[in-house]
């Protein structure tokens, strides 16, 4: 019944195909029109991406942090070592750069070696009152040498803030609003007034300006992310219609494939702007993804019509067995590899999720365009000249052909032991692989702000905030001479971790204020003691200054304390090592009855997602496993058949892995998603091969060697086509600037080189050696889904075509 139902399906489906010409190609110009108004929707990501669930736990510790002291991601610092500065022309300049910024939109406050101020001791007042270090701007000689001496000898309080006192690096902050830090109004402050006025600085003084901060970073790496959208499109194109043309000999027949594969990333886009998606750097990969995979499409559809056309001269027989014929195999091999991306939608990881929703969608509106565009257009198109056909007689792709049936038939023992070594030798490939949750890893090296962050970690110790919130559980609580001095023992293990910028909480205030009733004595930058407390708390009472200073390192009720530190980009293990050190401390020295102490920021949010993706990985795989078996079982109703179909597939993946531990490449969320991807497109090629050997087996009377010699003939070119293109359009994304996007298209070029050779040799020998317990008839004879109908069937179907056309 299935078998009837699918060649009654299929030549209906003909049927309407080419009869509909005109009707369908208005339907898909209407379709491809409603899409492209979608398209409004698009919007680049402001947004890190979240790899966590929105009630992870991590995540629910990070929101509380941000709704007591607001958005930590807002901070862009402009940097300069160089001696020259300090000269009274260049020092006053820079001031005024930092002044300008104050003016700005979307500037909250700045801070510059202008601004800072000292802690004075007012006694007739009894309070303290700050007084700026340049009152006007530098006049003098002199004036600059005490300025640095009382920045780099007297006040620690700013040390490693504004200046590092070793290299006599000076650097300025600039903090946006809170609101504008995840909107397009940040592009507009970077581009419109950041960069033009550091410019025109560095003309002006001759002086190199490093810009870094996370708002920053972000704006320009997401740039980067827009301009390789095109690059790649443009790329993926190139590489496979040259492949196409050199495959075909055919302008007609590239140009054709070409038109399918360009409509079908106007669908892409129109898909991302209909579901009101972001544009991530995963979302970004779909559109060149669906080149890659849709070119293969469209050469096993017209190597079937050329095939067809050069065998019996009938150009609407050929078309009608184009649909009937391969429309059936295209769809399940369209299937598979869709399900390798659905199984991330399964994650709860929304990054993940929208890129499997996009991606799945994306494949099988591929499959849909290349089924209905490339018959309808040959109608109209002449007979194929001989000059169109002559890659069918290619000597060379039958010397490989000859080179596979030889592997298979005489050294069969060989490709079994090639397999159990490359196996062996993965599997302790494998146990090197590392993970990696750094935030800049994927950035390009090259890009000019790389190399700024490299300049503030190696002077200020890094870039990526590390929040630590202390909750005192009662008002008032933080400025208790027991919670600050428990602070500063965990302050003291931040100081002595090298990764660690210099903490910025209360406690630098307090000290400060200690040193200031010292009459600004910098060896009285400490603690006070519980008598001195009550002295030096009833001047900070009296004065507003300081109340000012609180603010940002403590909430409005008084529970809550922040510490502020700043991150190396450094791999995850030592950054677990610096948490649970850090945790071990919070533990012994903040009671749990009396505080809440708890650890986040964003660059622990992002070492903490990559971990979960991890977790993830293996669930989605199993998912993309399952799934895809059941599709096997379906279609071949035999478990053995499944067994035999998974060895050839997983065999390259763990081959991979095993390449990732040797060279170096860690697991992070760009390529955490090559194995789901790759497994979905290879095992398209054992469908391929199962469907027609299934076919060889009933033609053959059921001569095992026979027909998996002729399903290796008949099947081995279009794979070995359909391999290349993919392996060279893959390999596009390594000419990102993202080490991510490149790691992940020379992993998976590199999987399916191996699977192909793989299905190729691997899967044709283990039906050799295993044929007694896999070829008997009830197994193979009546599948649930006839993917390649039977010539008889054909011959029936060509009858009703040719009967509706006259």
């Amino acid at each position: 019944m299935f078998k009837l139902f699918t060649k009654g399906f299929w030549d209906v489906i003909a049927r309407i195909i080419l009869r509909n010409k005109i009707a369908i190609l208005i339907a898909i110009a209407l379709v491809t029109i409603l899409f492209s108004t979608q398209w409004k929707n698009m919007r680049f990501t402001y947004t890190e991406a979240n790899l966590l669930p929105d009630d992870h736990e991590v995540n629910v510790v990070y929101n509380d942090f941000l709704k007591i002291f607001g958005e930590e991601g807002n901070l862009v610092v402009l940097g300069i070592k160089d001696s020259t500065l300090f000269t009274v022309e260049k020092l006053n300049a820079w001031n005024q750069l930092s002044e300008a910024f104050k003016t700005s939109k979307g500037v909250e406050a700045v801070v510059s070696i202008k601004d800072l101020k000292k802690l004075v001791k007012n006694t007739e007042k009894e309070r303290f009152e700050l007084e700026p270090f340049i009152k006007d701007s530098i006049h003098s000689i002199n004036q600059l040498d005490s300025l640095q001496q009382d920045l780099f000898e007297k006040y620690p309080f700013y040390d490693n803030f504004l200046f590092n006192k070793e290299t006599k690096t000076i650097r300025t902050a600039i903090y946006l609003k809170k609101d504008i830090v995840n909107t397009p109004a940040r592009k507009d402050f970077v581009f419109d007034e950041l960069l033009p006025k550091v410019e025109a600085f560095e003309k002006a003084t001759n002086l190199d300006v490093r810009i870094s901060g996370m708002p920053y970073v972000r704006t320009l790496n997401a740039q980067n992310i827009v301009d390789e959208i095109g690059k790649f499109i443009a790329l993926a194109l190139g590489v496979t219609s040259l492949i196409f043309f050199l495959f075909f000999r055919s302008f007609r027949a590239t140009f054709i494939s070409l038109l399918v594969v360009c409509i079908g990333v106007m669908w892409t886009f129109g898909i991302i702007g209909f579901l009101n998606y972001e544009i991530t750097v995963l979302t970004a990969l779909i559109p060149p993804l669906i080149i890659v995979i849709g070119i293969p499409n469209c050469i096993f559809l017209i190597n079937k019509y050329q095939h067809e056309v050069k065998l019996h001269g009938n150009k609407v027989k050929s078309l009608q067995r184009v649909i009937t014929k391969v429309g059936n195999a295209t769809l399940m091999t369209n299937v598979t590899t869709a399900s390798g991306f659905a199984t991330f939608i399964l994650t709860e990881s929304t990054l993940l999720k929208e890129f499997g929703m996009v991606a799945s969608l994306s494949i099988l509106s591929i499959f849909i365009l290349c089924l209905l565009i490339i018959p309808i257009v040959y109608t109209f198109l002449p007979y194929p000249k001989d000059r169109h056909l002559e890659h069918l007689n290619k000597r060379w792709i039958g010397g490989f052909v000859d080179w596979m049936e030889r592997m298979v038939k005489e050294r069969r023992i060989t490709i079994y032991i090639t397999s159990i070594v490359l196996l062996i030798a993965s599997m302790i490939g494998i146990y090197q692989i590392k993970i990696s949750g750094s935030l800049i890893e994927d950035m390009s090296k090259e890009a000019e702000f790389f190399q700024d962050i490299r300049f503030f970690e190696e002077e200020f110790n890094g870039i990526m905030p590390v929040e630590i919130l202390v909750d005192t559980k009662r008002k008032k609580g933080v400025m208790k001479l027991a919670t600050l001095k428990r602070m500063n023992e965990l302050e003291e293990v931040i100081l002595e971790t090298p990764e660690l910028s210099r903490p910025i909480s209360i406690v630098s205030l307090v000290k400060y204020s200690k040193q200031a009733y010292y009459n600004g004595n910098p060896k009285y930058y400490q603690l006070p003691t519980s008598q001195e407390n009550n002295f030096i708390l009833s001047y900070a009472k009296n004065s507003s200054s300081n109340l000012n200073l609180l603010t940002n390192f403590v909430d409005s009720t008084g529970q809550y304390a922040r510490i502020t530190t700043f991150m190396k980009d450094i791999g995850t293990d030592k950054m677990e090592r610096i948490e649970d050190n850090l945790q071990t401390k919070i533990n012994k020295v903040f009671p749990e009855d009396k505080y809440n102490v708890t650890i986040t920021g964003k660059a622990l949010v992002f070492q903490k997602g990559t971990k979960y993706l991890v977790k993830n990985l293996a669930i989605s795989l199993s998912l993309a496993i399952l799934l895809i078996s059941l599709f096997m079982a379906y279609m071949f109703r035999s478990f053995r058949m499944i067994i035999v179909s998974l060895v050839p597939n997983l065999l390259p993946l763990v081959i991979t892995a095993g390449l990732m531990g040797y060279l170096g490449v860690p697991i992070k969320p760009s390529t955490i998603l090559v194995f789901s991807i790759a497994f979905g497109i290879s095992v398209d090629d054992t469908i391929h091969f199962l469907a027609k050997y299934r076919q060889e087996l009933q033609a053959n009377h059921w001569k095992i060697r026979k027909s998996v010699y002729g399903a290796l003939r008949e099947t081995g070119v279009s794979m070995f086509y359909t391999s290349i293109v993919l392996f060279f359009g893959f390999l596009v994304f390594t000419f990102s600037s993202f080490g991510g996007t490149v790691a992940l298209g020379a992993l998976v070029s590199a999987t399916l080189l191996f699977a192909m050779l793989s299905n190729l040799l691997l899967l044709p020998s283990l039906l050799l050696s295993l044929e007694r317990n896999i070829a008997n008839k009830e197994v193979l004879k009546k599948p649930s889904i006839n993917i390649i109908p039977e010539e008889d069937d054909i011959e029936e179907s060509d009858n009703d075509i040719k009967n509706n056309h006259s």
